[in-house]
């Protein structure tokens, strides 16, 4: 097949795994005749994991490593790596071994056929139950919110044209939703079914927070995905529905307090005796805040406020940067 790409594999404390990943992914390439480059991001581990990358970096040019000075998260680290991939089309895999590198010709030859993302899926799974369960629910219900129906949205093994990287930007834990904020860009996504191995060693850094987590951020990417150059479409619309009905609730009660008085023998009503009152107040007040911070976000939008890297780098070996702070 051929070609040039660039691997990117994030990683925490993986040190036992990496020589044999490292192994593997340069007989793939070897053989596939790949001009890869592999670029290692040790995301704070603490069990020697980087001084097995900077063993392997020096023994061979195409390895680079990068090394956080603290456990920043997955999305960090793929932000790191993804600025330091110099080929046309990069990929992604994990660092424990589960993800088969002998697949990464399988992904390269499905870009080929015209897509910018391919996605792995692990359709056999060897992950417990309490992971792959709650898994299956997310990207249902991420198909269902977002229009991408992916089985394994989160999959680790994915394969990229460098446009799709240069224009989608992660931060905190978005990194399990590539795939929705590309087609969002009006990018091709597609995935194929890939060979998912058992665990040899460590163990998963996700824990049951993933998920209350992972559908909190769900939301924050339907906002960016629906709403995030238009945010006062969003806001907008809940302020002018909570102020009409404060303002329709509010003209019932003074129509209802004008009637009283005018009308002979009809029973006075006061105002202050209806709990109504505050509540339409509450619900007009509500409204003109929700559409204020509409504006505001519609005026930082227009500004694009400046990001700032979401990661601290504390060194950098192999490629033709050397290390770095």
């Amino acid at each position: 097949m051929g070609g040039e790409l660039s691997i990117v594999i994030p990683l925490l404390n993986e040190a036992q795994s990496l020589r044999q990943l490292y192994a593997e992914i340069t007989a793939v390439c070897g053989a596939e005749g790949l001009d890869a480059e592999i670029i290692f991001v040790d995301d704070g581990s603490t069990d020697g994991s980087w001084e097995v990358i900077r063993e392997l970096a020096a023994a061979d040019p195409r390895v680079r490593g990068l090394r956080f000075r603290r456990n920043f998260g997955k999305a960090a680290a793929l932000t790191a790596g993804f600025s330091r991939a110099t080929k046309p089309r990069v990929m992604t895999l994990d660092a424990d071994l589960q993800d088969d590198p002998r697949e990464i010709p399988r992904f390269l030859a499905e870009l080929e056929k015209g897509w910018d993302l391919v996605s792995g899926w692990k359709k056999v799974r060897h992950d417990p139950w309490h992971k792959v369960w709650p898994s299956r629910v997310f990207n249902w219900l991420l198909g269902k919110m977002s229009g991408v129906y992916l089985h394994d949205h989160n999959c680790g093994m994915k394969c990229y044209r460098r446009e799709v990287l240069d224009e989608i930007h992660i931060y905190g834990e978005l990194h399990r939703f590539i795939p929705v904020l590309a087609a969002a860009r009006g990018f091709r996504v597609t995935e194929i079914p890939i060979h998912h191995r058992p665990r040899q060693f460590g163990k998963s850094k996700y824990g049951a927070a993933r998920f209350v987590k992972g559908f909190l951020d769900l939301l924050t990417v339907k906002f960016l995905t629906g709403f995030g150059l238009r945010p006062q479409h969003f806001l907008g619309t809940f302020g002018l529905i909570s102020g009409a009905l404060g303002g329709f609730i509010l003209v019932i009660l003074a129509a209802e307090w004008f009637f009283s008085r005018v009308i002979p023998g009809a029973e006075v009503v006061n105002l202050r005796d209806r709990p109504l009152v505050i509540y339409s107040v509450a619900l007009l007040l509500l409204g003109a805040q929700l559409i204020s911070v509409g504006f505001l976000a519609e005026l930082l939008t227009a500004y694009h406020v400046k990001q700032e890297r979401t990661y601290s780098l504390a060194e950098e070996i192999g490629g033709t940067t050397g290390s770095g702070n």
